[in-house]
């Protein structure tokens, strides 16, 4: 999320309040000026509500795989919304980033499993 929002900065440097306005963001600019603020697509904030964490491992492992692919899709949608060159590496580097996240969570999801089907000697 840092990496998203520090690009949407960097794409707001030197916009005059005309611009931004033009653009739609003039609500925001008021709220927030061009301080990066977490929303989804809605404009809705970004809460901690959005953690979905049960304290069982492996719900917990699935829940991480499927967020991983949520955020691979929304790179994916952004990489459609834009024509800028710079823009659209950024967001296929964070959009590959999360496939080996999520490569990684079902490694970790395959021991997790492993595990708990042994047979436990005490």
């Amino acid at each position: 999320m840092e990496m998203v929002a520090t690009l949407f900065k960097k794409l707001l440097e030197g916009a005059t309040r005309d611009e931004l306005v033009a653009a739609g963001f003039g609500g925001y600019y008021a709220n927030h000026e061009t301080c990066p603020f977490y929303l989804d697509g809605s404009g809705s904030p970004w809460t901690a509500t959005y953690t979905q964490a049960k304290g069982e491992p492996i719900a917990d492992l699935y829940n991480d795989l499927a967020g991983e692919q949520k955020a691979r899709v929304t790179y994916e949608n952004l990489i459609k919304l834009t024509d800028d060159p710079l823009v659209k590496d950024t967001l296929r580097w964070l959009r590959e980033r999360e496939i080996v996240h999520f490569q990684r969570f079902g490694e970790a999801l395959r021991l997790v499993e492993e595990y708990t089907a042994n047979k436990k000697f005490y």
